[in-house]
């Protein structure tokens, strides 16, 4: 679902003219005849959120300038381009000042109304990114600042909301990519642990010989190679929240550990002798189905059920796909700022290709595509030729290069010249080296798993299962290859 526009003016003229225009455009539109009128489906909650409103400054019961300082008054942050009829210095600069993001003079042509329509939602998805990314660094994200229009994702963020009334062990399940750390870190947010420590354990990237040690600390001399007293991820969430990513993947025997200390609220660090009282809120989260882990034996049933208090399942993009067009000109924004770009956002044409694909990768995979296209972008938007790999995977959708500009033919004939042209896919893998002989399989071992470490974003359980191989094999070989310093991907969340 594209952007939905509200058009306040009491002209019913004016307001079918406007109606008609921004639906060209590509947007949802709703019209109503006042003030107040418009204040109140601003305000409705059983309703699509408003995007961006049309403000007619004269109006007969509250005016423009009436409704600009009750939004100022209510801390709502909903971006208004204001019209009016006479286009004074002195009714603009009120205007703006009271909070508006632009201006238009009555009647606004197509394009003046289209660039400052788009400026206005760039702006004000920026602004959202901002302050989310804000929340999220101080541990004050709530259940408000996740971007959904989605049924599904709005009986999530109820259960989410429940949840975080009470210390309830919460188990987040869904694919990977779809947002399970951003729904944990809400459930702190909307918690009385607000601002506390938010403490994310990818479980699935520890190294066996050291899980234990992760998790639940060590003392001075407890090992070889413990030089120092180490404080475990436990002790730093005291008082806090600790979120365990990919909890399938925790060894058998790290299993009982974590069982007892969320049974007895303490921890026994390798080495100590006495235990040390912690004080957490737990949320775990898998991409996988624990209940057949535990029929296969590879998680413990007593620890499933501890953990299974309050399941939460997050629905994949591709069933939520009114979100798409939202979380993309988020994406665009921020992405565009960060490169220093200036990009308006989207064409209706690119919204619709990415609303129509299925996003095998989730909200990460979308995210990703978007920094790729900003990136790439040689326009003020995105357009369709920007997502090539994902409009051959769409039907309706083609991405034609332009023919040359034809040439004038030569006076004279002249020979030609055939030169082959040989066109590599950059994903194969050569098999020949420069002198043509067959490569060492070394040399490929390497250069897959590298391509596999970019490819899954460093996530190494997922690798792992890829690649055929057991997560301590991979471990080695990227060592040996030297593919693990200075990766700053390894380890990441898969949330």
């Amino acid at each position: 679902m594209s952007s939905t526009i509200l058009i306040a003016d009491d002209d019913p003229v004016q307001r079918r003219l406007l109606e008609a225009m921004v639906r060209r455009f590509g947007y949802q539109v709703e019209t109503v005849d006042g003030g107040e009128a418009a204040l109140a489906r601003i305000d409705s909650s059983d309703q699509p959120e408003i995007d961006l409103l049309i403000l007619d400054l004269v109006m007969p019961d509250l005016d423009g300038m009436g409704v600009l300082g009750r939004l100022r008054e209510k801390k709502n942050s909903t971006p208004v381009i204001v019209q009016t009829a006479h286009g004074s210095i002195e009714a603009v600069i009120s205007a703006m000042r009271a909070g508006a993001a632009d201006f238009v003079v009555k009647p606004v042509g197509a394009e003046r109304l289209q660039i400052s329509i788009k400026n206005a939602l760039r702006v004000d998805a920026l602004e959202d990114e901002i302050r989310r990314i804000s929340k999220r660094n101080t541990g004050t994200m709530t259940f408000k600042d996740i971007v959904t229009r989605s049924e599904d994702m709005g009986r999530i963020i109820r259960l989410g909301e429940r949840a975080a009334k009470s210390s309830i062990p919460v188990l987040i399940e869904g694919e990977s990519g779809v947002g399970k750390e951003l729904v944990a870190r809400a459930i702190q947010g909307a918690s009385d642990r607000k601002g506390k420590p938010f403490i994310t354990v990818n479980c699935g990237a520890l190294p066996e010989n050291l899980v234990e040690s992760i998790l639940f600390g060590h003392e001075k001399g407890a090992f070889t190679g413990a030089t120092d007293k180490h404080v475990g991820k436990f002790q730093e969430a005291s008082g806090g929240t600790l979120f365990l990513d990919e909890v399938g993947e925790l060894p058998l025997e790290t299993q009982v550990k974590l069982l007892r200390a969320l049974q007895e609220g303490e921890i026994d660090p390798v080495g100590a002798k006495r235990s040390i009282k912690v004080d957490i809120r737990l949320i775990s989260a898998t991409n996988q189905n624990l209940i057949e882990q535990v029929k296969r034996g590879q998680f413990r049933e007593d620890l499933f059920y501890r953990l299974n208090v309050f399941p939460i399942t997050i629905p994949p993009l591709r069933s939520r796909r009114d979100d798409i067009p939202d979380l993309a000109r988020r994406f665009a924004a921020r992405f565009a700022a960060e490169e220093g770009k200036k990009l308006r956002g989207l064409t209706a044409e690119a919204t619709a290709l990415l609303t129509r694909y299925d996003w095998p990768g989730n909200v990460r995979q979308l995210e990703n595509t978007l920094f790729r296209a900003v990136v790439l972008a040689d326009g003020d938007e995105l357009g369709v030729a920007e997502f090539p790999q994902i409009a051959a995977h769409v039907d309706g959708f083609d991405v034609r290069v332009p023919p040359a500009p034809a040439m004038q033919a030569p006076t004279h004939p002249v020979p030609r010249e055939f030169v082959r042209v040989e066109v590599r896919d950059p994903n194969v893998l050569k098999l020949l080296d420069d002198g043509g002989d067959v490569r060492k399989l070394d040399e490929m071992e390497a250069e897959v798993i590298k391509f596999a470490l970019a490819h899954y974003r460093g996530q190494m359980s997922e690798m792992a299962r890829k690649l055929g191989i057991g997560r301590s094999t991979l471990y080695r070989k990227m060592k040996d290859f030297g593919l693990d310093e200075g990766n700053p991907m390894a380890g990441e969340s898969a949330a």
